[in-house]
């Protein structure tokens, strides 16, 4: 049996600008996705099993070897198409991949909720460029797209600054200990951001190079906040430049007026998690408003 194994992601600063070569600062959190795969008795076809965080199933297919044709699935056909094309392209970049007649079952389990954008595509990708032995970036760019923060997020100890170069990632592993990393929390706003749908909003909208310095120039200085007071008037300074870019209002103005602390919007602006600085009565403020989901800096971010 083989195990592989990806972290799941977070983008503190660099949202949508990453993609035009901003630097950005990505967190590989705790939780990821684990993949095994393993010999079974039945020739010419894989078993592909996808499991939730609750190690249920919500994804079955059954795949005929070595030609990767959808004999019958059980779920959203979108998946199953998905997942052959990923198996597909990862066949062009290294010609010896699935291509015995062994059956093979190939089996995930997410440790984290479907719908908390952690990541589910991007650790999926990450474990079969791993079995495959192909370049996990070269593999989402030729399948899914994006600017691969994530997919470098999937194998990262801790978190890193991530730049598209030339189209080619830049990756530095950092520390991010802030002193007052207990007074941050990530709150899910109980929605589901399709990242394509954000990409296509970011892509028909006007960005300057300034616009991309400005968020470079704030994603180091995270990295170096000693105080929260700076930390938090960093992180207000990136909401006011996405939010003149893409035209719209941030979440804070928009649904969390009266809250004392500041708030900033993770990935694709509208769904999926807020990084929320405050103090100790942050997780009721949230939890009052019907956010259940309040996880501390501590237990959400590897390091």
């Amino acid at each position: 049996m083989q195990n592989f194994y990806s972290s799941g992601k977070l983008l503190l600063s660099g949202e949508y600008l990453v993609l035009d070569g901003a630097l950005s600062l990505a967190l590989p959190t705790q939780l990821g996705q684990h993949m095994t795969v393993k010999p079974i008795e039945t020739k010419n076809t894989l078993q592909w099993i996808s499991k939730n965080n609750d190690n249920e199933i919500w994804f079955q297919a059954e795949i005929r070897l070595p030609d990767l044709e959808i004999i019958s699935f059980n779920g959203e056909e979108k998946v199953a198409h998905t997942m052959v094309r990923i198996l597909s392209h990862a066949r062009k970049m290294n010609a010896d991949f699935l291509t015995g007649s062994k059956g093979i079952e190939v089996c995930n389990q997410l440790e984290f909720p479907r719908d908390w954008g952690l990541g589910s595509s991007s650790t999926l990708i990450h474990n079969i460029a791993s079995w495959s032995k192909v370049n996990p970036f070269e593999l989402l760019f030729s399948s899914f797209g994006g600017s691969g923060y994530d997919v470098a997020c999937a194998s990262a100890e801790s978190p890193i600054l991530y730049q598209l170069a030339g189209n080619k990632p830049k990756i530095k592993p950092v520390v991010f200990e802030p002193p007052f990393k207990n007074n941050l929390y990530f709150v899910h706003l109980n929605k589901k951001q399709v990242s394509s749908e954000s990409i296509k909003l970011y892509r028909n909208k006007k960005v300057t190079q300034n616009n991309i310095d400005d968020i470079s120039s704030i994603s180091e200085s995270l990295l170096n906040a000693l105080e929260l007071d700076e930390f938090k008037s960093l992180i207000q300074r990136h909401e006011n430049i996405i939010s003149e870019i893409i035209e719209t209002i941030p979440v804070q103005k928009r649904l969390f007026k009266d809250y004392g602390g500041q708030i900033k919007s993770l990935g694709g602006w509208g769904g999926d998690f807020i990084l929320a600085a405050g103090n100790d009565h942050t997780p009721d403020y949230f939890k009052s408003r019907g956010f259940s989901t309040v996880i501390p800096f501590e237990k959400m971010i590897k390091n």
